[in-house]
């Protein structure tokens, strides 16, 4: 599960019916992922079980679309959001995600929830991977980390402000 596997450039792709399902605490530590998880990304259970859900990030995804997803998530929201994952081996597939917080009874957050689906290809060809690679662009072009994602958050709520939707209803349309 090493951050530095190398990228393979290889993309997989997962069946249109298939769900990727994972649940995480509130750190974002594995607790549950379903044999769809496992079969996309070459993990077994006891290699991603209490592992960082990051295990799995692609070098080729904003961090502000990460940062996005926490802040939505953290404050009780359900977000929609394509990304890229990274398999053990250094493959990639795209998914289009669900997260939603998981409540206690006190109706504190106690973890969260991700479905993901497969996407259409024309949508992460012609839109979503140009973009990515803008937002990335962006991030790099920013010696602060925080600098980068600040100024790739502001082109984002641009292009959502433009099409007069909020992020889940932009990335839902596509």
């Amino acid at each position: 599960m090493d951050q530095n596997t190398r990228i393979t450039g290889t993309e997989r792709f997962f069946d249109k019916d298939d769900i990727i399902v994972s649940k995480t605490d509130t750190s974002g530590k594995l607790t549950y992922v379903n044999d769809t998880f496992l079969d996309i990304a070459d993990y077994t259970e006891q290699e991603v079980i209490g592992k960082p859900h990051n295990v799995i990030r692609h070098p080729n995804m904003p961090r502000c679309i990460f940062k996005t997803l926490w802040d939505t998530i953290s404050s009780g929201e359900e977000i929609f959001a394509y990304v890229v994952n990274k398999t053990k081996h250094g493959d990639y597939y795209w998914v289009l995600a669900h997260v939603t917080p998981s409540f206690g009874k006190n109706g504190n957050i106690i973890g969260y929830h991700s479905n993901r689906r497969s996407p259409k290809l024309e949508t992460i060809t012609n839109i979503i991977a140009p973009l990515y690679a803008e937002l990335i662009k962006i991030e790099e072009n920013n010696t602060r980390k925080k600098d980068g994602i600040e100024a790739s958050s502001i082109r984002l709520n641009q292009i959502i402000n433009d099409s007069q939707m909020d992020l889940n209803e932009y990335f839902l349309s596509l």
